[in-house]
């Protein structure tokens, strides 16, 4: 899939220009709504959440995808989520022949928000012919929106974070 480039143009053709626009939210106009539906259908097709992950898992039977840590081995050993192939990033290239079928969807995931290392691991997998997605919020956000994860002493769960997860209910709502 090649990405689109967006005429920026275009975008804000259909939005009213006010003649001083103090206010910085929208000092550069909301796109127009196909711009927005092209900008927003395509993050979808790159991203999965952690509770829609958590959920095919917790599901039982073929998830449809391989769920990809690419830290290291020591991060690893830290907490990894059940079921999880660990690849780390540097050897993609190199075993990523040996552990995934081309066939079979990647989900990637890394430490969390303020890592880059999923989107790195989902590039060199793509590179490779592998369709790939990154779990949004890593392994940060799949433990603290309250879901079993392993380390080398076992397996673990910590309560949801109630500002990541809705308190009382498995389901956000979104």
């Amino acid at each position: 899939m090649t990405p689109q480039l967006i005429d920026t143009a275009a975008v804000t053709a259909t939005a009213p220009a006010p003649a001083a626009v103090t206010n910085p939210v929208l000092r550069v106009p909301p796109a127009a709504p196909a711009a927005a539906a092209a900008h927003f259908g395509a993050s979808l097709a790159f991203h999965a959440d952690v509770s829609d992950v958590a959920a095919v898992l917790a599901a039982g039977g073929d998830p449809g995808f391989v769920l990809l840590d690419s830290r290291s081995t020591a991060s690893w050993d830290q907490g990894h989520v059940p079921g999880a192939v660990h690849l780390p990033t540097a050897l993609i290239a190199e075993q990523a022949g040996e552990l995934l079928d081309p066939a079979v969807p990647v989900v990637t995931y890394c430490w969390g928000p303020g890592c880059n290392g999923a989107a790195r691991a989902a590039l060199a997998l793509a590179e490779l012919g592998y369709r790939v997605k990154e779990m949004l919020g890593g392994f940060e956000y799949w433990a603290r929106e309250g879901f079993e994860f392993e380390t080398w002493q076992g397996r673990e769960r910590r309560t949801a974070d109630p500002l990541t997860a809705p308190a009382g209910s498995d389901d956000c709502g979104c």
